[in-house]
């Protein structure tokens, strides 16, 4: 009964409203950056909160399809914008980091093959390009069954976002961990599990 009248509710929200919603964390960010809300170090700060609530939709939208199957909880319509504004807030956490943070072109070359948790986000964020790219009716019409294995990369772009917080960080830290185990329920709760036929 709850879960019917929470779908019920889930219908009668717009897509518009979810995408105004989720752009407020952005314009709020950098509000705290300028006035100092983020700390000494404004701008590494900045490029985490961005990088961190990109990290939380992704694991949103992960969720999707397992709270469909396991808690009948229906939020499909909602996957597509938690998708493209997930790769909204991961192309505004390498925007800063290129053009606030860096700077020179030649540095930015050096970080993306000399450190490996740069590596490793870049071709996290290399991976997210064709599903935002696809993310509309039109790719989906014309792309078929294609857009399905295309979008596929969702599950190493995510497992490689998360690496990238853990190596980030300095130090043991519980938080990237966590977000790396949820990540992992959720990629094997998308698994179909077929029980073994019986040999006779």
């Amino acid at each position: 009964m709850v879960v019917d009248h929470l779908n019920r509710g889930l219908r009668y929200i717009p897509k518009w409203f979810v995408y105004a919603l989720l752009a407020i964390p952005a314009p709020w960010f950098l509000y705290l950056g300028l006035t100092g809300g983020l700390g000494a170090e404004p701008i590494k700060a900045l490029e985490h909160e961005l990088g961190k609530f990109a990290l939380q939709l992704f694991v949103t939208t992960l969720a999707i399809t397992p709270m469909r199957r396991f808690l009948r909880i229906n939020a499909l319509k909602f996957r597509r914008v938690l998708g493209i504004m997930t790769f909204v807030y991961v192309g505004l956490h390498l925007l800063v980091w290129l053009v606030l943070d860096v700077q020179i072109l030649s540095q930015i070359w050096a970080d993306i093959v000399k450190r490996p948790y740069v590596t490793i986000g870049m071709a996290g964020f290399l991976l997210l390009l064709p599903l935002a790219l696809t993310s509309n009716d039109f790719s989906v019409r014309r792309l078929g069954p294609r857009w399905r294995i295309i979008h596929k990369l969702t599950y190493p772009a995510a497992i490689l976002g998360v690496i990238h917080y853990i190596w980030l960080v300095k130090g043991f830290q519980l938080e990237p961990l966590i977000y790396l185990g949820i990540i992992l329920v959720l990629l094997m709760l998308r698994i179909k599990w077929r029980p073994k036929r019986a040999v006779t």
